[in-house]
């Protein structure tokens, strides 16, 4: 992690289950006591997409916890969240998007100087066959770092 980046939530399910292309930081416009469920990391990316909306980019499905401490000032827990991106950028994600078969997953949410901003992936779902390679393929990596293991331990 680079410095002043606190890690709040990640989507490990999103690797998993798309070819990520590309990533986008984008920022966030949250309500009051959402940035404390925040800080508290009560937050779940996991059924999480984003749209484009009338020209704005739009965070769906994530469920951000009401804050333990709130009161009647307490958000909606699964309300739409609008994203802060260039204009250009979301022009070329919604035309990307438009292409068949790829869609934008939120990533992760972290903090960076004291803002709170979500990472964005431009990805093409994955087939059955994919994943089985994919779950192949970190099997022989763990199975060659054991060995590796193994051989220092011996030697």
């Amino acid at each position: 992690m680079s410095e002043g980046i606190q890690l709040v939530t990640s989507n490990r399910k999103a690797t998993h289950e798309y070819h990520i292309d590309e990533r986008v930081e984008a920022g966030m416009v949250l309500q009051g006591t959402e940035v404390k469920s925040l800080r508290d990391g009560k937050v779940n990316l996991q059924e999480a997409y984003c749209t484009v909306e009338g020209g704005e980019m739009m965070l769906l499905q994530c469920h951000v916890a009401p804050y333990s401490h709130g009161n009647r000032a307490n958000h909606d827990p699964v309300r739409p969240r609008k994203l802060l991106l260039h204009r250009r950028e979301i022009d070329r994600l919604e035309k990307a998007t438009a292409q068949k078969g790829y869609t934008l997953i939120p990533l992760r949410i972290y903090f960076k100087k004291g803002k709170a901003k979500i990472e964005i992936g431009l990805g093409k779902g994955k087939k059955l066959y994919d994943k089985r390679a994919d779950i192949a393929e970190r099997d022989v990596k763990r199975k060659l770092s054991r060995a590796d293991v193994r051989a220092l331990k011996d030697g």
